[in-house]
Parts: structure tokens; sequence; C-alpha cells
């Protein structure tokens, strides 16, 4: 209750009532009790141009100049209710901000003081908007503090609740407006505007009507505006429909750890890992045992609180509440713009626009006849284990509050990541002004399930956005690659010569025993540009029977790093080399793999080396392996072997026997074809940098030369001829590499787009049925089309992994892609650690050392070869991603029109794949026009059809051929510059 007394003070000359407000805060369990003072005045102005009274005592700025009036004195006038100020209540400002920002709508509004608490505590986002409203003088939006007008304040009856107290606050404003406007403009001969209370609220309006206010929905109001139709689609409208089963005050709790033990072990329950749909945050999958397909997991009630990575339990749903995977592209910014930080869980786990974005999908299944496209749909009922680690993103300027620069002002915002895949994070903080601009790292603590979102804490500041130094160590981290600097214990492991360390001269020495000495044959070396660690040469040479003599050298990692020291223990947790743009991560200290390792040209180098001998046609004779000296003659560039091999005039033994690499090469790699290996095909461009500074200069397509493929050929005969001889020798710890065959529903939908699309056949019962039949997706009026497909089928593929051989059986062990039973790592042991290991074995295998315990020790190289799955994966993700920056950085200040192939369509929109810089985005139909325009999307033959403004109807359907107008921008959704592509024409219209 309040209490009120009437006062006076000397600097005022207005009466002031003062008024206690008591209340209890709770929070956290504990009760607090709150006393503030509240004065009441009676100089708050109305801001009308047409009020003489007020204009009396004009309102000051803090440095005391005098406010302008900011309600027109000429306002807006509709047919049924003429000239009008505008007054919405706290409903219409939460359903309809957009409309509120349109130019063409929406002027002279009175935002009560009430409306706009209340906002604040429903939606910082939106109050912040409005606020921005407020400050602008075309919209010429006054707000009027209704709270502290002593006419228009009303005290809390008994028993009335809060958001009854704030109606009826709404209510006494309009009245006092209606009155006051009316006595201040009596005998001007002018027309006091009519005073409009905009609400959707039934009880709320009848009240209104009551007491002789002028009220309307809002809906009603906008159909009296010019643009009715377009403004009418900007109202946020609340779905009729519900979505079974949604709780409307949490996240359902997950199952007892019994239930999920004995349900997993009955088979009514079942384990995977969720991978979010990076075009939809509303859309999971998880791949299960036992399905063909993954099982999708629909809803942010059904994802539950799991976040991508996770290791799930699901519990699969009946048969009939079975889906398909989106057609739609929802992208979390735009769907939960306006959600609060400060707000825990006012409202719905499912919002109305996620409800209707459920209910679109849901009638998109219904009108789908393609029963192959269903897949079996599960809700989450338990976390096994949690992916969580540190993120990287930005802080969301509109969740940032006005006062948030107050000293010590603590404040919840959100963090957006920059992987669409992962959910805003709650943080709180008392520097939210300060990292506005910046790429912040966050910790993520919790996720309560009356939480709508998870709940994390500052870890630290990488930079501005942007930035080179902050874009690159957020990739590592995101990707959480291991950058930190070596310590001094792996340090001492190298050798104490340093840079001066050389192959002993004598051949005596104990470091020669065991090695052949190859240093006369023609060894030379074929890298990409600028290679410094190079793990690999080559050499050829015509024996006297006519056959051939091939030996593929590499360099002898394992003879500097020994297993269970600091350095080899270092190496097994980085796992691999990571390859930037502008630098690169080493696995191994520079020393060794720039230096003492490299098979530099000129110098001597110890190697491990495989050697065959074959006939004319690469038949192979015999396969021996051995330690090695070597002194490679030349290090060559793809570019520079292939004109020198190309050079007819060059007829020197080394030139001779790479040519006799590439011709051997030919034949093995022939042979592969036939046997069934896939050609595939992924985006690749590299970027020019400038030499001193790395920054971008240009980006090219990569050239495949056929020196790329000699080399390829002949380490991967390596590879499968190590694994095979340590899989002969250590057939329960062997470290192999294994690519399985992925399920043939993997490519049911990739089949059907060529079939519909292009007429195309693909068959992918064996390795050599899927080979023969990308061979013939050849269209000769596309090109690049085959390449495109072949990038497609490669998404199809499952992803190949290392793995202990004693851990599964002989039949497993085979390598789908490259056709070939067994394989391994074995040829840059100074970028892999699987090729460390796989060298070790080796050494023992042929009897030059004893193999170390920890390599016949079957936990421990699971282990092993579980951690360098991972690294090699994120190693490859950020690859790609210092690409995209640096592609996007290169771009920056230019606008390009290229050439690009549409390989998604939506019902909303489409992805297209510009092949000149690798890259691939989406294109929103938004971005034809507001609103978006109509469209026709046919799901069954791939195909969008819609107008952009006046112009004729477009139709666009996969794999069709498209110009696009390539820019960067930086994104809203995760403050990294990308390549933004708007559509310049299709081919078909």
């Amino acid at each position: 209750m309040a209490s009120t007394k009437r006062v006076y003070r000397d600097s005022l000359s207005k009466p002031l009532t003062l008024s206690q407000k008591v209340f209890v805060r709770s929070r956290k369990g504990k009760a607090t009790k709150i006393v503030q003072e509240h004065y009441l005045r009676t100089d708050i102005p109305c801001s009308s141009q047409l009020c003489p009274t007020c204009a009396l005592n004009p309102p000051k700025d803090s440095s005391g100049a005098t406010r302008p009036f900011v309600l027109s004195s000429d306002p807006p006038s509709v047919k049924s209710w003429g000239p009008h100020y505008l007054v919405p209540d706290t409903n219409i400002y939460m359903k309809a901000m957009d409309l509120l920002e349109h130019f063409a709508a929406f002027y002279d509004v009175i935002v009560l003081q009430t409306t706009l608490d209340e906002l604040r505590n429903l939606s910082l986002p939106l109050y912040n908007r409005l606020r921005a409203l407020t400050r602008s003088q075309e919209k010429r939006f006054y707000v009027f503090h209704n709270e502290f007008r002593q006419e228009t304040f009303v005290q809390r009856l008994e028993s009335e609740s809060i958001n009854d107290q704030n109606d009826r606050a709404i209510r006494n404003a309009c009245v006092w407006y209606c009155v006051h406007l009316e006595e201040a403009v009596a005998g001007t001969g002018k027309s006091a505007p009519t005073i409009l209370l905009l609400s959707d609220d039934k009880d709320n309006i009848k009240k209104a009507k009551e007491l002789g206010i002028v009220c309307t929905t809002l809906e009603t109001y906008v159909r009296e505006l010019p643009q009715a139709d377009t403004l009418l689609d900007m109202i946020v409208m609340e779905a009729d429909e519900d979505v079974a089963g949604v709780n409307r005050y949490s996240y359902p709790e997950y199952y007892l750890t019994s239930r999920i033990q004995g349900g997993v072990k009955e088979g009514l329950l079942h384990q995977g890992i969720l991978k979010i749909n990076q075009y939809n945050f509303l859309e999971g999958s998880v791949s299960v045992a036992g399905f063909q397909r993954p099982l999708l997991v629909l809803g942010r009630e059904s994802i539950n609180r799991a976040m991508h990575g996770d290791i799930v339990v699901i519990e699969l749903l009946a048969r009939e509440q079975w889906k398909h995977p989106s057609t739609k592209i929802v992208e979390e910014e735009r769907v939960t713009k306006n959600d609060n930080p400060e707000d825990d869980m006012q409202g719905n786990i499912v919002t109305a626009q996620e409800r209707k974005a459920l209910i679109e999908e849901a009638r998109q299944v219904q009108h789908s006849s393609a029963e192959f496209r269903v897949q079996p749909t599960a809700k989450i009922v338990g976390i096994v284990k949690r992916n969580w680690r540190s993120y990287v993103g930005h802080i969301d300027a509109s969740s940032v509050p006005s006062d948030a620069a107050s000293a010590h002002r603590q404040s919840s915002v959100f963090l957006i990541p920059m992987n669409k895949c992962i959910p805003k994070i709650r943080l709180r903080t008392r520097q939210a002004i300060n990292l506005l601009g910046k790429r912040v790292l966050a910790a993520v603590d919790s996720w309560e399930p009356t939480s709508r979102y998870p709940e994390g804490h500052f870890v630290r500041t990488l930079g501005d956005i942007e930035s080179k130094d902050a874009e690159t160590e957020a990739l590592l981290l995101e990707y959480d690659v291991q950058y930190h600097q070596f310590t001094q214990a792996v340090l001492d492991c190298l050798p104490k010569e340093g840079h001066s360390w050389r192959v002993p001269a004598d051949t005596s020495d104990p470091l020669w025993t065991g090695r052949k000495d190859l240093r006369d044959l023609l060894v030379c070396s074929i890298d990409p540009p600028g290679c410094q660690d190079i793990d690999d040469a080559l050499h050829a040479r015509l024996l006297p029977n006519g056959n051939f003599e091939v030996g593929v050298h590499i360099a002898d990692v394992s003879h500097f790093v020994k297993p269970d020291t600091a350095m080899d223990n270092e190496a097994a947790s980085r796992g691999t080399t990571v390859y930037l743009v502008d630098k690169r991560i080493d696995m191994l200290p520079v020393l060794l793999g720039t230096d003492l390792c490299s098979l530099k040209p000129y110098v001597e180098r110890f190697a491990f080396s495989a050697i065959w001998e074959m006939t004319a046609d690469a038949e192979i004779v015999n396969t021996s392996f051995t330690k090695s000296v070597i002194r490679s003659k030349e290090a060559f560039s793809y570019e520079q072997a292939q004109l020198r091999i190309d050079d007819k005039s060059m007829t020197d033994d080394l030139t001779e026997g790479m040519r006799t690499l590439l011709r051997l090469s030919k034949i093995l790699r022939q042979k592969r074809m036939d046997a069934g290996a896939l050609n595939l095909a992924s985006p690749e461009v590299k970027v020019q940098t400038e030499s001193e500074t790395s920054d971008p200069m240009e980006v090219e397509v990569k050239q495949l030369r056929e020196t790329n493929s000699l080399v390829e050929e002949f380490m991967l005969l390596a590879n499968i001829s190590v694994a095979a001889k340590i899989y002969e020798a250590f057939p329960q710890s062997a470290m192999l590499r294994r690519h399985a065959p992925p399920p043939v529903t993997n490519f049911e939908i990739l089949a059907d787009q060529l079939r519909i699309c292009k007429g195309m056949t693909l068959r992918c019962d064996s390795s050599r049925a899927l080979a023969d039949s990308l061979d013939n997706c050849v269209d000769p009026n596309e090109p690049y089309l085959n390449t495109l497909i072949r990038i497609m089928a490669t998404r199809c593929m499952l992803a190949a992994e290392y793995f202990c051989s004693g851990t599964m059986t002989h039949s497993e062990f085979g390598h789908y892609g490259l056709a070939s039973p067994i394989y391994t790592h074995w040829t840059s042991p100074i970028r892999r650690y699987a090729d460390v290991v796989a060298h070790r074995q080796l050494a023992a295998a042929i009897s030059y050392e004893t193999l170390h315990p920890s390599l016949r020790d079957k936990p421990k190289l699971e282990h092993v070869c579980q951690n360098i799955n991972q690294r090699h994966r994120n190693a490859q993700f950020a690859g790609r991603a210092s690409i995209e920056y640096y592609v996007g950085q290169a771009l920056k200040s230019r606008e390009i029109d290229a050439e690009g192939y549409v390989m998604k369509v939506f019902s909303n929109g489409f992805i297209v794949f510009v092949p000149q810089f690798g890259v691939e985005g989406p294109i929103h139909l938004r971005d034809f026009g507001n609103p978006e325009p109509p469209c026709n999307f046919d799901e069954e033959r791939y195909t969008l059809v819609f107008r952009e403004g006046t112009d004729k109807e477009k139709r666009l359907q996969l794999f069709d051929r498209v110009v696009v107008h390539v820019e960067t921008v930086v994104e809203e959704s995760t403050g990294k510059r990308k390549v933004a592509l708007r559509l310049r024409k299709p081919l078909v219209e």
C-alpha cells in the first residue's frame, strides 16, 4: 500500500506530493522489503504545440535550454477519428514495434511512462528501440511521465494486480489528456485532437469506453491507414494454433538417470550427438545406430536446453508425429531479437514467432507427397555429456540497458556466438557499454529449466570486431586450436645443438645404425609455394631389369620426438598443425618442423623411406621400408615441377625421374578409379596476401596441376603399403584410418534432385557405381555442373576417422572414398600426430626398434584416436574460417558481379555457391521487398517462383546458374564480415 501527503520545497514553485511505495522483491529465494519515496508534481507538460497552458512553463534540458514541444499542432488525420494523438498500451509495443518504426505511419504518439517501464521489464531490446523513437524528431514520440504527474498517478488498489493497475493508469492518463487539451484550446477557435487509445485487450477497451475514451484495436486502426495491406503484415500475430505439448512455464525436466539407463538398455531411448541446422536454429538431428537416417529434433521444447555437440538421450515420437527436414530459413537473431536478457522466464518457452515457424513446417509436411523426405522425429529427454566450452561472440547492442554506463551497474546482456548453431548466452556484467564492438570470450555455466537461455560469465575481450588479431584469435578459440607457446619442458626436448644440428658425417656413428645411405638418389620435393615444413620427397629411376624403382621419403620425426616425453605429449594433445591464411599453428616446435626434420634441398636429413619396384604398368613387384639418410636435390612448387616436366628441352636425370613419376601416377590413379575410388571435390580458393602486413589482396581459385595428382598418388600408395605392414605386425593396435560407406539414404535427396532437375541418375549401391554415375553427371552447356554435383556428393559422405585396429572388425577397415581395404596416415609426421604413431609402429615392424608399451595399449590408443579425430576436424574448420575471413576482407571495398549456382532451395529463400570466391550464402526473399514478396515454393521440383517489385516472375530451380552481386557486410547475427549475395538475374523469367 502507499501513503501520501502534500509537501512543498523552497526550490520549487509547484506543490509536490510525497508517496511511499512499499513492496517486496524476491530474488534467488530471498525476500527483500523495498520502500521508495515517490514525488508527484503538476508541472509535467503535455508537450502538445496546441497547448498554451503548458507553454507557460516549458521543460528544460540539463543545460537549462528550453525543450521544444513534441506533439504536432497538426497531427495526422484518419477518416474515423480525424486528427489524433495515439496512446498505445504495452502490448502494442510488444507486437508492433516494426510497424511503429515504419516511415509511413504512426506519428504523434504519447508514450506513457507506465507502458515504457512495463516494456523494459518485458523486452529490453524493444524498450531500447522505443527509446530511439522518442529521440526521433520526425516521428514525434513523446514520453509523458504519468507516474509523476499528480493528476495521472494511480495507487494500486487492494487485490488489484499489477497489470490491472497499469491498465487503469493508461486509461487515467487518456482521460487527463482529453480534459487538459479541451481546456487548453477553449476559446482559441481550434479543436482538440482526439486522444486515441490503441489496445488489443478486450477488458481494457471495455473499461475505456465506459469512461468515454476513444479507443480501437491495432488492426482496426491500421486498416484506416494508407498502405494498410503492407502495414498489417508487419504486425506480430499470435498463432491461433498451438504446438502439442508446449509447457508454458519451463522446459521439460530430464528423465531420471535410472530411467535413461534402463531405456537405453531396452532400446526405448537412444543416444547420440546433437547437431543443430545452420539454417534453422529450431531444428536439430541426432545420428543413432540402427536408424538409416538421423533422427530429427524440432522446436525449442524438444531440443530441451541441449546445445550443438552435446551427447544427448532422445525418445522417438509416434510415427504420425514424424516430420521432414526444414524447408525454411529460420534465424535465431530475427526470431528472438526482442527477447529481454533481464527477463528470466515471463512467458512461454516457445514464442509466437517460433510456434508460427513450426506450424508452417508442419503444413509443409502435410502437403508433401514424398515419403522418403519424412524422417523419424524425437525429443531430447536427457544429457549424457555437455559439450560446453568457451564461446566467442559479441554483445547484442539492443540488449544493453541505456543506464548500463552507470558506475558498478550490473546488467544482463546477450552474447551472440559466432557459431550460428549456438543459442544466445545471457551474461551479467558491469562493463556492458565497454564490451560493445568487441570480440568477447564467455563460458556457459548453467541452463535451468526455467531459463529460456543458457547462463554464462564473461571471460575476456579479444579486441575490436573485424581487427585481424582479434578475429584470428577468435577462430582459434572457437575451434579449440591450441595456440599457446611451447613450454620450456617441451623446448628442452630439442637437440642441444639447435639449428647447427647435422647428420653425422661418419657413417659408423651410432645414429647411422639401421639406416640406408640414399644420398646419391635424385630425390626432390614438390609442395605448395612457400612450404617450409617439407614432409615428403620422391625419386624414380630405371632398374637394369627394365622395371622402375620408386621411393617416397618421409621426414623422420620419430627420431627427434620420443614417446612419453613432454614434446610427445604436447604433440599428441595438439594433434595436428593448423594452417591459416596468414600463419601456421605448429604441432611441433619450429626448430623441428621447418628445419631439422624438414626435407629441405641441398642438406642431409634423416628420413623414413618406402621403396617399390614396379613394372612399366605400375604393377608392384616388391615393397620395402627402411630408415635412411637422403639429400634432396631440389624443392619444387607444384607449378615449378609442372613447368620443368613440360619443358622438352630439360632432359637431365632428375627431370626424367619426375616424368617417370608422373606417368606411373596416372596409371596408379586409373587403377584406383577402376576399383571404385571417388573423385570428389570441395570449394578451394587461396588468398594472396601482402608480404609484410599479411593484408589480403586477391582471391584466386586453386589451380590443380598434374603434379598435384603425382604427389597425391604416391602418398596414397605409401599410406596403403604402410597400413598393411603395421596391421600385419600389430593386428590389435595398428593406427589406421577408415572411411565408412555412407548409408544409401544419405544420397536419396541428391539423387532425387538430379533426377527431377537434370534428368540424371545417381547410383550409390557401391563406390564404383557412385563414381561411374558421377562421371556421367555432365551437362555440355554447364561445364561447372559436374564439379558442383561432386561438391554436393562429398557432403553426403561420412567423415573419415582414425581408429585402433583392435577396436573394429577387419570388414570395417575399408576406406570407401579411396576404394582401399586398408589405409593409414604416414606421410606427414611433421604436421599430424597419427603419422608419428604410424612411424613408430612401422619402425618396430621392420625391427628397427622395439615398440613402446604405449603403442600396444589399446585403450590409450583409442583415446589418442578420439582426440586427433576432433583436432583434425577442428583444424579443417579453422582453416576454412580463416579463408572466409580473408575473403571478406579482400572484398571489403569491392562490389563484384559473379556467376553462382543454386545449391539449396527453401520456401523463403535459396543458397547460392559462388565458385570464384569459394563461398556460399543465403539470398532471402525478404531481400526483394518489404513485406516479403509472395512466392510459390514447389518442394517436389525444387523450384521457387517469386516476383520482385513489378518485374516479371522469376523462377529458380536447384542447380540453376545465376548472376549475383557480391559484396561484404558485417553480419548482425555473428558480428563477422560475411560475403553478402544479391540476385542479379536468374536464367529463367
